[in-house]
């Protein structure tokens, strides 16, 4: 696509600390996005709270703020520099659930941001369980029996229709999962679900059905707003589901 001159200075916010499911490849990809901002004439302005990457060295962007990664520290970056875009799709779960915190409080609009690699409908659509199961209904692909519960109470009554245990549990807008797994005893079950509510930044969980044991393939592929598909990987976890993929042994192709 051609490159955008109506932008000159974009923000671009990192991932914080390495933790699982938000590991080293963020820092890898946010510092090729930073490079290769700045080699098209961009003024690149990042934020990140861990020193300790690749992407906050000084020669990375052209401005380097190291502070945390929190709604009013952003705004406060945005005040001072006037960036005329974010950039959150290199910084993982964290940049994602900012850049739609402040969308949704109006901030971006305020300040006359454009948020760019991503559409805050796609955000919201993909880490809320419901809208996400929903789109998948909608296409026609078979999912798990699942329900979304507010409650430790209605968690509880979507896992009597399921059958009874083992459930999984899904908290939305977490970063890899956070929160959730498969719960086997009701004690674990309580304790899964609550946690959830609490790890969920919109109290919410999703009750799903377990496929325990079953066989386990991944496709990755990237796709454009122009429809465009590119198949990257197709990848078979030697174990079985129910052991974490960042876990399990992958052959692929």
């Amino acid at each position: 696509m051609p490159k955008r001159t109506d932008i000159k200075k974009i923000l671009l916010i990192g991932s914080g600390p390495i933790i699982i499911g938000q590991a080293c490849e963020f820092d890898y990809s946010g510092t090729q996005a930073a490079r290769s901002l700045k080699k098209e004439g961009y003024e690149v302005i990042l934020v990140n709270s861990n020193p300790a990457t690749i992407m906050t060295d000084p020669m990375t962007a052209d401005r380097i703020y190291l502070q945390e990664l929190t709604p009013k520290s952003i705004k406060k970056i945005c005040e001072t520099e006037r960036p005329d875009a974010v950039l959150p799709t290199m910084g993982g779960q964290t940049a994602l659930n900012l850049a739609r915190t402040l969308h949704h409080e109006g901030f971006w609009k305020k300040m006359n941001i454009d948020i760019i690699g991503v559409d805050i409908d796609a955000i919201d659509i993909t880490e809320d369980r419901q809208q996400f199961r929903d789109l998948m209904e909608k296409i026609g692909v078979d999912q798990a029996r699942s329900r979304v519960a507010n409650s430790l109470l209605e968690a509880k009554e979507i896992t009597q229709e399921l059958g009874g245990l083992p459930v999984v549990i899904r908290p939305s807008f977490t970063l890899g999962g956070t929160g959730g797994g498969i719960v086997w005893t009701q004690d674990e079950f309580d304790r899964k679900v609550i946690r959830g509510l609490e790890m969920s930044p919109v109290h919410e969980v999703l009750v799903e059905e377990s496929m325990f044991g079953w066989k386990e393939y991944e496709l990755e592929l990237l796709r454009d707003a122009n429809d465009n598909v590119i198949i990257i990987c197709g990848i078979e976890n030697l174990d079985p589901m129910g052991v974490h993929t960042g876990d399990s042994l992958t052959v692929a192709p």
